[in-house]
């Protein structure tokens, strides 16, 4: 059996997004709280702990290479309104452009045209292809994968590329 749910309108939810998102930013308890946080559709917290060494690593040096290699800029961490509460990119690169358009202080708007997940070993691949689907849905051209042995994958909307179109000299490894 399959369910399917139906999301409600992004615009309604980045509204609400919004709202709940500053609620959590102004909680002077959660500030005290080591992890990380995202949101469901609903505004409950989901937390999950820092992750490891070899997390840290590939998600700084892929944050770098974007940095050098495109300009624009390059955000570990990014908080993104989705129409499924404020989810986190692990890196998100955005154009100046896009930037500008997308900030807002609370999270982003809309998401950068690459954003990227550093693969944890308790992430289950549907988890994985759910988050792809709302990077996509919030505004991404395209979304890349780096797993546990620093391999990494990119993906289009329109499915899985050889290497990036955004950012043709990007490497298929990551060392951690």
């Amino acid at each position: 059996m399959s369910l399917a749910i139906q999301l409600p309108p992004r615009q309604d939810q980045m509204e609400f997004n919004l709202r709940v998102w500053e609620r959590l930013l102004a909680d002077p308890e959660l500030a005290k709280i080591a992890g990380r946080f995202e949101t469901d559709r609903h505004g409950h917290i989901i937390m999950s702990p820092p992750p490891g060494s070899f997390h840290s690593s590939r998600q700084s040096r892929i944050a770098i290479l974007l940095d050098r290699l495109l300009g624009g800029r390059a955000l570990t961490e990014c908080p993104l309104s989705t129409s499924d509460g404020v989810k986190s990119a692990d890196v998100a690169w955005f154009s100046e452009i896009r930037y500008a358009r997308a900030f807002d202080p609370r999270c982003f708007l809309e998401a950068g045209e690459i954003c990227v997940k550093v693969i944890l070993p308790s992430n289950t691949k549907a988890e994985m292809e759910e988050k792809m689907a709302l990077y996509f849905d919030s505004g991404a051209i395209e979304v890349w994968f780096c797993d546990e042995s620093g391999d990494m994958r990119f993906i289009g909307k329109e499915g899985p590329l050889e290497g990036s179109l955004l950012c043709p000299d990007f490497p298929v490894f990551i060392e951690a």
